[in-house]
């Protein structure tokens, strides 16, 4: 067999498939071991199987990589990967790292690493595509790039937060719950170097998809003006459920550092118990007057940043529409709306006979009504029925799994009882 060479950054991504041409899962990242004297040596690919699993597949059951796509033999042990201490990651924790060479020309940051198949059938780390620090003062421009052997570099210590560019630069098409399995699989400092660079916005969507543990143990990596401004970002019900986590003092020195308008919505959230409707409801739901047009509503729930769960249904309540609102009237399904002509009044087909529920409503009732309606977004409203924000499913569905759903797809029936059980028995936030 002829020698073969891949570069691990093209690699991310890719489709695996078994003999018989069946997808198996998506590579996630490349395991090397290093070796005394010579260069690391790969003893497999880390997949991401269905269910969100990742799952070691040893370099001996690859028989082809290539054209965008990788073939195994088939034999693949499903069990949860686990990383060893003498297994690194190469997108992980290799790419982006920096380096220093040998010859005293400077330094330089990995931002590929070629992996090559020798005709024995063993994949070795044979070069690194480098970047060298640029020339020019121009913010445009950058350093020149070179190829390098493994023994050609030393790694170098304390490396920066900014060599996590090229990691993020791998991320970069990765949907939000895919970029927090990506997050979570990271050594803890490295996670936190990633976070530090990621947008404030795609922070807060991949903060969003993660454990609330996990959450603030990002979060306590960076400082308090940049958590201020990712929690802006975040929807107020899971800013709010992170914030909660937090000891009392910290909690209201983030609140004061806020946007005032967004500090009042999770401050509000946070008066309500997590076994309620108040607690699990979002304060962003459209809400509009009854004189808009169906035509006008369509145009906002078209909006791409919306999410498809409060896309389902506009609000209607009288002055202010900004929750809490003016007294709740009701509410109008995006099907019903495409059933009627554009000019027509959204106030003239209001969904007459779906009652809200109250702040103080618990789970239970929230979902049996989402379940007996056939809903995908529930109005609440407050004592005095003014509409104070909605509960979707996917915000039902993720308190009433276990706490670590989003790793784990083997949990049983029990052990969902149990959680909803103990989440129901809840009287307090945090």
């Amino acid at each position: 067999m002829s020698a073969q060479r891949v570069f691990v950054a093209r690699l991310a991504g890719c489709q695996v498939f078994d003999p018989a041409g069946d997808r198996v899962g998506r590579v996630r990242d490349v395991l090397v071991v290093y070796r005394a004297g010579a260069a690391p040596r790969v003893v497999g690919l880390i997949v991401e199987i269905p269910g969100k699993k990742r799952v070691f597949v040893s370099i001996s059951r690859i028989t082809s990589i290539g054209a965008g796509q990788v073939i195994t033999t088939g034999l693949i042990n499903v069990r949860r990967f686990e990383q060893r201490n003498s297994e690194v990651r190469v997108i992980a924790e290799i790419i982006g790292t920096r380096v220093q060479f040998r010859d005293g020309s400077g330094p330089g940051v990995i931002e590929d690493v070629a992996i090559t198949r020798a005709p024995t059938g063993l994949w070795d780390v044979t070069q690194l595509f480098v970047r060298r620090p640029k020339t020019s003062a121009s913010p445009f421009a950058k350093g020149p790039t070179q190829f390098a052997a493994w023994g050609e570099i030393t790694v170098a210590t304390g490396a920066s937060a900014a060599d996590a560019s090229q990691l993020i630069a791998t991320y970069s098409d990765l949907k939000a719950a895919d970029l927090a399995n990506s997050l979570l699989d990271l050594p803890e400092q490295r996670r936190i170097e990633v976070a530090s660079e990621l947008s404030d916005d795609r922070l807060a969507d991949a903060l969003e998809e993660m454990p609330e543990a996990a959450q603030v143990g990002i979060l306590t990596g960076l400082d308090d003006e940049r958590v201020a401004d990712v929690l802006e970002e975040m929807e107020p019900d899971d800013a709010a459920d992170l914030i909660a986590q937090l000891p009392d003092e910290e909690r209201e020195h983030l609140l004061e550092l806020m946007e005032p308008d967004d500090a009042d919505d999770v401050r509000m959230l946070l008066r309500y118990a997590p076994n309620t409707a108040g607690g699990l409801m979002t304060t962003e739901p459209i809400i509009l007057s009854a004189d808009a047009t169906v035509a006008e509503a369509l145009a906002i729930i078209r909006r791409e940043e919306l999410p498809v769960t409060l896309a389902s249904a506009v609000f209607v309540t009288l002055p202010p529409y900004d929750a809490p609102t003016g007294r709740y009237v009701g509410m109008v399904h995006m099907q019903r709306m495409l059933r009627h002509a554009p000019h027509e009044r959204i106030g003239t087909i209001i969904d007459a006979e779906l009652e809200p529920v109250r702040a103080q409503a618990s789970v239970a009732s929230v979902a049996r009504m989402l379940a007996s309606y056939n809903l995908v977004a529930l109005p609440v409203v407050d004592e005095t029925h003014r509409l104070v924000g909605v509960v979707t499913i996917d915000d039902l569905l993720d308190y009433l799994l276990p706490d670590d759903w989003r790793s784990s797809e083997d949990d049983t029936d029990a052990a969902l009882r149990s959680a909803v059980a103990a989440r129901t028995s809840t009287t307090g936030r945090g």
